[in-house]
């Protein structure tokens, strides 16, 4: 061992030691650290499938050997896919979660607003219609404030997102924080759920809840034509953002009058508001277009925050679910057996998460990839060394 691996151990190899080795019954000849790390070396540096995972590390073997032990050499790409498809994820995402509690120490950017955003990404070929099974739907929390992954849960093949989000949400620390989730997590029980983790949400509401969305419709159309001397309060608030030869006009109407709510105080626990979206969009050469959408808060009031807290939500869809396809091509991956795609994706979080904190060198994720590949100086300077 050389000096670099006490750094190391406090760091990335640190979250590997307390997994539990899926290969009871085998003889060992490599040992699961050395897997693991290599692993994450490996998709850090570009490694998407295990064959490049296997070929990184033979060119890397000896600068391995300098902290890892690797006392039969490098592990085939045969090893890589089956420790991974034996490999508990539960395990994985626990080990995950403590590895991101003590990475959320180290930065610095704070905002007005702790909030984390909740969405579903399907990873489209990972199924196999021969083998009878659906592809992976991973279920993810994206802190917005860092831009970092917080967790994830795979659905159960016969299961959807209403199921896994309570698990998300049992993985992580939401105190303090608004919780952001698109309609399908629009339950009163993850609502109550929120409540009770010490956390604030605002859920879309959409056909999933036809009663619920229909009552907050009726509401804002009855306060546009009602009298003034009943018109209920509405606070508002207007954005308009251009960028990318795109103009959007956002407009939040925020009402605190809930009494009327079906389920208040009781089905819908901690309700403080709902909320209208209005949001107009022009883009050269195209019609104008126009959609309107309804939330429901557990925030009372304050139409400029809930507007900000709204828009920021989506930024999941660039922050996350573009980068894992874009930068790691995970719609083409085909990894699938056993539990390695579940496996395989929280890999890819934690590359990511590593190369989202390192803001020195001014590329995409995908080219601190190719960068990675090239420099080990700066590879270990991602893994904060």
């Amino acid at each position: 061992m050389t000096d670099v691996d006490e750094p190391l151990d406090l760091s990335i190899i640190a979250i590997f030691r307390d997994l539990p080795d899926p290969r009871i019954n085998r003889r060992k000849l490599h040992n699961l650290e050395d897997i693991m790390t290599i692993a994450i070396l490996a998709v850090l540096s570009g490694a998407d499938h295990w064959t490049e995972i296997e070929d990184y590390g033979r060119s890397k073997e000896a600068w391995l050997r300098t902290f890892l032990e690797l006392p039969n050499g490098i592990p085939s790409h045969d090893t890589f896919g089956r420790v991974f498809a034996l490999l508990d994820p539960a395990a994985f995402r626990e080990s995950f979660a403590r590895w991101i509690e003590a990475l959320r120490t180290r930065l610095v950017r704070v905002s007005a607003d702790r909030q984390v955003a909740i969405d579903g990404k399907t990873s489209r070929r990972s199924g196999s219609r021969v083998a009878g099974l659906g592809p992976l739907h991973l279920v993810s929390a994206w802190s917005v404030e860092h831009g970092v992954v917080l967790g994830q849960v795979a659905t159960d093949q016969k299961s959807n997102e209403i199921t896994a989000i309570p698990k998300v949400l049992d993985l992580i620390d939401i105190k303090g924080c608004v919780v952001t989730i698109d309609a399908l997590g629009c339950q009163h029980k993850i609502a109550t759920k929120i409540l009770d983790r010490g956390g604030q949400y605002v859920l879309a509401v959409k056909e999933n809840q036809p009663e619920l969305e229909q009552d907050i419709r009726t509401f804002f159309e009855w306060a546009e034509r009602a009298a003034a001397f009943e018109r209920p309060v509405i606070e508002t608030s207007e954005t308009i953002t251009r960028e990318h030869g795109r103009e959007e006009r956002r407009v939040a109407s925020v009402s605190t009058d809930v009494a009327w709510l079906r389920g208040y105080g009781k089905k819908w626990k901690g309700v403080g508001s709902v909320i209208q979206i209005e949001a107009w969009r022009k883009e050269a050469g195209k019609t104008e277009s126009y959609e309107r959408r309804y939330y429901l808060s557990s925030v009372a009031g304050e139409a400029g925050r809930l507007n900000r807290i709204i828009r920021n939500h989506w930024g999941i869809e660039n922050g996350l679910h573009w980068c894992l396809d874009i930068a790691f091509r995970e719609d083409d991956s085909r990894v699938r057996s056993g539990y390695a795609a579940e496996n395989f994706a929280i890999l890819r979080h934690l590359a990511m998460n590593l190369l989202k904190q390192e803001t020195t060198c001014k590329l995409g994720i995908k080219s601190k990839r190719r960068k990675m590949s090239w420099d080990d100086t700066y590879l270990l300077k991602v893994l904060g060394l």
